[in-house]
This record gives structure tokens, sequence and C-alpha cells, in this order.
């Protein structure tokens, strides 16, 4: 970074980022927009449900990952990014509220909503960057030319339905997820590189545990709305410890051991920027996925524990569990564990075992049996990196 004034940029030689405020209240936008895709995949518990809530969940996913990446560099105590950040809470607000129709007859608004804060606030950073950094500065215009050509497809989506509008707006977001592994190539721009991506390690691995209490929080109120709405009884409160125990396991194997230890090998990092493209930016997606997905499983789980299991039950409830322990595994393997965690992989088959035996169970006997696998694994991975490194809680797994 240039010497001199830093226009609006955080100052980098006062140690680690904070988190701020201004980012935590931003970030209530994204608890209702979580809460609004679990509530339209309980509401759509199909295929083509799945498939366009999942759609819609990497889009809110891709927008808070830039925002938490920007307000990495940019500075939350300048009142001209706090302004950028509230502008960005009310189109976030619309995105939100539109997500229950966005297939249907607010996909026009879930579109220029969406392409709105995308665009405004990577040309804000570009022309932050334009006089301080000259590498970030660059990077930006590509980044904003990408998602320029991202913003055609949502856009032209709006004005179509059905299957056409998934077709583009897939298109989209695949447009979107590209660009970070191909490093925004532009003619006549070139492309970034990773070693310009100079984050702030531990900010940005804060910003990230944080969404992921952001969104274990959206699994306990659809729990808690779930059984308060039904007749209590000694079954019905099991149940409801057992839902609990369940998310409880969720957030030990993230936050026990992984995240401490992914903190401080980012922190070690010689090219941050590769850890955070890959462990913080594309593989928490599926372990935000596997929370909505397991919370789903829940509300069905816990509105009709008897009778047959169907299929959305099956594979929601052995589906979302089973994403997430993918995307921990991942997380941990590609932040210094020396191999993939043998926890996750043999709970990842019993999970896959059990998905097979699911038409003999009935519903709260699958979510019995998932919750006894996820509490398994943790206690496996506890015990076991305890016993290889009994000085260092947070060592190799």
């Amino acid at each position: 970074m240039a010497t001199g004034t830093r226009g609006v940029l955080r100052p980098r030689d006062s140690g680690e980022a904070r988190v701020e405020f201004v980012e935590l209240f931003f970030d209530l936008v994204f608890v209702f927009a979580i809460t609004q895709l679990s509530h339209r995949l309980i509401e759509h518990p199909t295929a083509l449900g799945a498939v366009e809530t999942l759609l819609l969940l990497a889009a809110i996913w891709w927008s808070w990952i830039y925002t938490a990446w920007v307000t990495n560099w940019l500075d939350p105590h300048r009142t001209s990014v706090r302004l950028l950040l509230f502008a960005m809470m009310a189109t976030g607000l619309v995105v939100s509220m539109s997500i229950p129709e966005a297939f249907g007859a607010r996909g026009g608004y879930f579109a220029a909503a969406y392409v709105a804060t995308e665009l405004m606030r990577s040309t804000f950073t570009m022309l932050a960057m334009r006089r301080h950094d000259r590498a970030n500065f660059l990077g930006f215009a590509r980044i904003l030319v990408w998602q320029a050509v991202a913003a055609t497809f949502w856009i032209l989506g709006a004005f179509v339905e059905g299957d056409a509008r998934i077709r583009l707006w897939l298109a989209a977001m695949l447009i979107a997820l590209l660009g970070p592994i191909l490093y925004f190539p532009v003619p006549g721009l070139g492309f970034s590189r990773a070693e310009d991506w100079s984050v702030n390690p531990a900010h940005l691995a804060e910003r990230c545990g944080l969404f992921i209490i952001l969104a274990l929080g959206e699994s306990i109120l659809v729990m808690g709305a779930t059984f308060a709405g039904l007749s209590w009884s000694a079954e019905l409160l099991a149940s409801f410890g057992i839902a609990l125990a369940g998310t409880i396991a969720l957030w030990w194997l993230y936050f026990n051991i992984g995240a401490v230890r992914a903190a401080r090998e980012f922190a070690g990092s010689s090219v941050p920027g590769k850890v955070a493209r890959l462990a913080y930016t594309y593989l928490h997606l599926p372990i935000v996925a596997g929370i909505i997905i397991s919370a789903a499983a829940v509300e069905w789980v816990g509105a009709h524990p008897g009778g047959h299991v169907d299929i959305h039950v099956a594979l929601a409830t052995t589906g979302g569990p089973g994403l997430y322990l993918i995307g921990v595994a991942a997380f941990k393997r590609a932040t210094g564990a020396a191999y993939w965690p043998l926890s996750h992989l043999v709970g990842l088959g019993a999970l896959a075992a059990l998905a097979l035996a699911a038409p003999l169970l009935q519903p709260w006997s699958l979510g019995v049996a998932v919750v006894a696998i996820l509490i398994t694994a943790a206690i496996w991975e506890t015990i076991s990196l305890r016993g290889l490194r009994r000085a260092d809680a947070a060592g190799e797994s």
C-alpha cells in the first residue's frame, strides 16, 4: 500500500483488525435472509425447490463474503464506508424480502437489488483503492467487469420465467463463482494475483465464524418455533433435546478445534489471499448450506415424528449434516490439517448408510441416528487430538 494518506482504508500498522459494531449491524440483514431461505426450503420440499433455494443461498453467501473481504480493507469508522454499508443494507433487505417469490412475481426486485448491491460495493472499493493500492484498484476494476457480465444474466433472468430464469441465474452464479478461481482475467487489464489480496487473517476468520453462528442461530429459531407450536409431551421434549444436541454437535465440529487452528494457520500463511479464497470464500458455502438444510429437516421431523419417512425428509435429515461434514472436513484440510479428519469421513459413511436405511425408520428415529453420528464424530475428533497433542488442542486433525 502506498505511503501517505490512506483515504478510507483500514490502517495496517495497528495489529489485527477488529470486527466493528457496524459490521455486526450489517449482518442483521443476512439473519433475515437465512430465515427466508430456510422457510423457502421448508415450503418447497421438491427437487426444483431445493435447486432454487440453493441457487439463492449461493447468491446470498457470495454477496456477504464479498462484503467481508471489502470491510477487511475499508475502515468502518469512516462515514462514507458506513453509508455504503447502510445502502447495502437497504438493497439487501429488498433481496431478502424477495426470496420467497424470487422465481415468481418478485424476480425483478430480487435481480435489480442484488445487482445494485454488487456493483455499488465494487465501484466504491475500486475508487477507494485508486490512490492507495494500485494492485487492488486494478483488481476491483476486473471484479467490476466480471460482475457487470454476471449482472446481464441476473437482469435477463428477471424478464423470463420457469426454467429459463433458472438457467440464466445459474449462468450468472457460475460466472461469479469462477471469477476468483481464474483470477478475474480481463482483456487489457490482465488478471489478479493472490499475493495482491493482502487480507487481515484474524478479521476475516472472525467474520466467517460469526456467520456460522448466525446460521446456527437460525437453526435454533426454527427449532424453537417448531416445538413451541406443538402440544408438549415427554416424547416431544425428548425430541427437542435431541434436535438441540444435534445443533450443539454442529457447533462443536466447527469451533472446538477447526476454527481456532484455521485462524492460526491463516495468520501464518505466506499468501493469505489463497487461504482466504479457498477456505473462507468457497468452503464455507457447503457448511452454511448444510446448516440450512438441517434446519429444514428439524422442522419436518418435529412436525411429523411418526409414520413414513418421505424422500425429502430422508435427504434433508441425512444430506444436510453430510454436506456440513464435507465442508468442515475440507475447511480443516485446507487450513493446516495433515490429512482429512477420519472422524468426519467415517461420519459421512455412516450418514450414507443411514440414508439407504431411511425407508425402514420413522422420522424421529432417523433424526436420533443422525444426531448420534454427529455427536460421535465430535467426541472422536476431540479425544483423538487430545491424545496426539495434549499441549495443543488446536493441532493437526
